[in-house]
């Protein structure tokens, strides 16, 4: 499961930005995470408090955004909304996607005291 240690990464960031903004607690970690970043949001959340025990994210709310991948369609010149990579394009049937986003995870805000 490398939820875990995606969780791991995440507190990490989280205890950085406290010792650049002096900040002592953590109250909500809103993550972005795209369709085809391959992150089980459920599973996640699950590790997340596993992590964050005992750190400065210790008991807080984990809330997740999750985005659409997109493409774009070399053969219709169209982006698409796809559910993963190597589909075909709803559109047209065509198989030339260029993935342009849903594959992020990123801390978009935290929530702090």
């Amino acid at each position: 499961m490398h939820e875990m240690a995606l969780c791991e990464g995440i507190v990490g960031i989280v205890e950085e930005e406290a010792r650049k903004r002096a900040f002592t607690k953590v109250n909500v970690v809103c993550l972005e995470i795209g369709a085809l970043s391959h992150v089980v949001p459920e599973a996640l959340k699950f590790c997340f408090e596993a992590v964050a025990a005992r750190t400065i994210a210790q008991g807080a709310r984990l809330e997740i955004v999750e985005t659409p991948g997109t493409a774009w369609c070399m053969a219709c010149s169209k982006t698409v909304e796809i559910g993963q990579c190597y589909e075909l394009c709803p559109s047209c049937g065509g198989y030339q996607l260029q993935v342009t986003g849903g594959e992020e995870l990123r801390v978009r805000e935290l929530e702090v005291d």
